[in-house]
């Protein structure tokens, strides 16, 4: 099969790949790049695993072919943290025990950050709608809602300090 040219931003960096236009986003991420943060789950964009941001905002990578990503800005889980730091997600998911068994949280935390991008006040009724692409088999979102509610305070207070 021909190849495609893709030129594409993944984690701040510039790519220039040639992968087979039947591959997903996810096989590239995964398997050319080595980035395995972004999880394979049910690969017909039900679970949410494999949810990342593209140009900002959340896709499920497992649904998105190798020609969709030419000039597209892609952020996966690995991306998050700068400088060695977690990113205020991150920390919150630690903080409230929204970490259980883990499989769903890359995910998980790429949703809740197009969530907060866009809506940084959200109430429970709209964080539970934003997280609603995405499936986790081990709480009942409790922890995982009370993170998202708290992390929209530390980047609010984030964003009072630095202006």
């Amino acid at each position: 099969m021909t190849r495609v040219t893709v030129k594409t931003t993944i984690n701040h960096r510039k790519y220039e790949l040639a992968p087979d236009p039947n591959q997903t986003l996810l096989d590239i991420l995964r398997e050319e790049l080595g980035l395995t943060g972004t999880k394979r789950g049910c690969e017909i964009g039900q679970c949410g695993a494999c949810t990342v941001l593209i140009d900002g905002r959340a896709a499920n990578s497992c649904l998105v072919l190798a020609p969709q990503i030419d000039g597209k800005e892609i952020l996966t889980v690995e991306g998050l943290a700068s400088d060695g730091r977690l990113h205020p997600l991150q920390e919150s998911f630690m903080d409230h025990d929204a970490v259980h068994c883990g499989f769903c949280t890359p995910g998980m935390l790429m949703s809740a950050k197009d969530l907060l991008d866009h809506a940084p006040h959200p109430s429970e009724e709209e964080i539970r709608v934003g997280i609603s692409g995405n499936l986790c088999r081990c709480t009942g979102y409790v922890q995982i809602v009370d993170a998202i509610h708290d992390a929209a305070e530390r980047l609010g207070k984030k964003e009072r300090i630095e202006n």
